[in-house]
């Protein structure tokens, strides 16, 4: 009675206090590690501000972070390790490092770590700058899927570092050199720079870039972000209709029927339909989507997260999470594509929020629906602890019981009283 008394007292505080025990950290050479942050890619000469936003949301998750807390950002460089002042080219502002600009030699992985007398905790980051002249624009870009008659609006993404008051966003498509302008047909510029298509054609597809210029320490400096529009067609039933024999399909050989080749659909791996993704409050939450599909295929093969049937860009979770880290590796005779999307940090509103896995190509489309669940580790935590508690309590209890129960006394005076009664004879 003692033991559920305790658990039901320990469960209702755990309600009334609503403080989730999160799990540990892994822990490396000493420290405890982060989940590493999507890698980040970047055009030469430009600004850039490297930031840890799963570092920092770890820290403010588990409240071990002070007021004057300093951190120390490094380059790993072989075995050595390169740290940061707060002037220079180069300079470290907080859990920040700034490029001004950045260079090609910049690019290889960073790490934030805060350390004090008793505590060790460090996150990861790795940057990818490249010469602008030589890139291949779709390697920066981030994905943003429309659908045909659509009203689709783009916003420059990955700014929130900067200064944007006063600062006009030119946005280009393509390789256009000419930025595009309200007046043109279907085009127009909203208040903040964001694009608008007031209604998505397939012709909408493509690379865009939207372009600023910022001020540092009174220093101007180019930023820019490129971004890859996949326009998605609408689902129609399929019509049957009547072609006449003697159109231009007279005309292609019957070695080029012969030499067709389908494309096969992607088929999505990981997650599977029902996965659900636990994670604490207050917690960063990290997810993968695996795909197969031929290997041909596999740079023009869509893969993408969905929020409530929203991008991830457009839904409310836009300033938490971030999908990247595409990678596309071979898998036999196929090839394996891998997307992931991370949540810096978890809060009461993702609790049952249905997330989706996209992949499309010419052959096809797949989708998988996942959920998030925010669950309460600390009931968990507390339950094994008063478990722990109690079988400790009727370990001691015995000891105890053991060690002072009352000695027996019958048979001692019996054996006195027979010893007595010998004398008296």
């Amino acid at each position: 009675m003692v033991c559920l008394a305790l658990m039901f007292a320990a469960v209702i505080t755990v309600r009334v206090s609503g403080q989730p025990r999160l799990p540990p950290l892994p822990i490396k050479d000493g420290c405890h590690q982060v989940d590493p942050e999507v890698g980040i890619f970047r055009k030469e000469g430009e600004a850039v501000i490297l930031h840890f936003p799963i570092f920092s949301g770890v820290l403010k998750a588990r409240k071990i972070l002070p007021p004057a807390a300093k951190f120390v950002i490094s380059k790993k460089n072989g075995t050595d390790a390169v740290t940061y002042e707060a002037e220079g080219r180069v300079q470290q502002h907080a859990t920040q490092l700034w490029f001004l600009p950045a260079h090609a030699s910049d690019s290889g992985e960073y790490s934030c770590t805060y350390r004090n007398e008793t505590y060790c905790v460090s996150g990861s980051i790795t940057l990818s700058v490249f010469d602008s002249g030589s890139v291949d624009m779709a390697k920066l870009s981030y994905p943003w899927t429309a659908t045909e008659g659509e009203e689709l609006t783009i916003f420059c993404p990955a700014l929130g570092s900067f200064n944007k008051s006063n600062t006009l966003i030119e946005w280009f498509k393509g390789s256009s050199l000419t930025a595009l302008q309200p007046s043109q047909r279907d085009f127009f510029h909203w208040d903040g720079g964001m694009l608008l298509i007031p209604a998505v054609m397939s012709s909408h597809a493509g690379l865009y870039t939207c372009q600023l210029t910022v001020l540092i320490n009174n220093q101007q400096y180019k930023v820019s972000r490129t971004l890859q529009v996949h326009v998605q067609e609408l689902e129609t039933n399929p019509t049957t209709s009547t072609t006449s024999t003697t159109s231009n399909v007279d005309m292609l050989s019957s070695s080029t029927f012969s030499t067709f080749k389908k494309v096969k659909p992607p088929a999505i791996v990981s997650p599977l339909n029902g996965t659900v993704f636990e994670s604490s409050h207050g917690s960063g939450l990290e997810m993968f989507c695996q795909v197969l599909t031929e290997c041909p295929t596999a740079d023009s093969t869509l893969v993408m997260w969905q929020v409530d049937e929203q991008s991830v860009e457009s839904s409310y979770l836009s300033r938490r999470a971030l999908q990247g880290g595409r990678e596309v590796t071979r898998v036999s005779t196929m090839c394996q594509i891998e997307l992931r999307l991370i949540i810096a940090e978890i809060s009461e509103e993702d609790d049952h929020v249905e997330i989706k896995c996209v992949a499309q190509n010419v052959g096809g489309r797949q989708e998988v629906v996942a959920l998030i669940k925010v669950e309460d580790a600390t009931v968990t935590w507390v339950i094994v602890a008063v478990v722990a508690l109690c079988f400790f309590l009727v370990v001691v209890s015995i000891f105890l019981y053991v060690l002072f129960k009352p000695k027996e006394k019958k048979k001692m005076d019996y054996f006195l009283a027979r010893q007595s009664s010998t004398f008296s004879v």
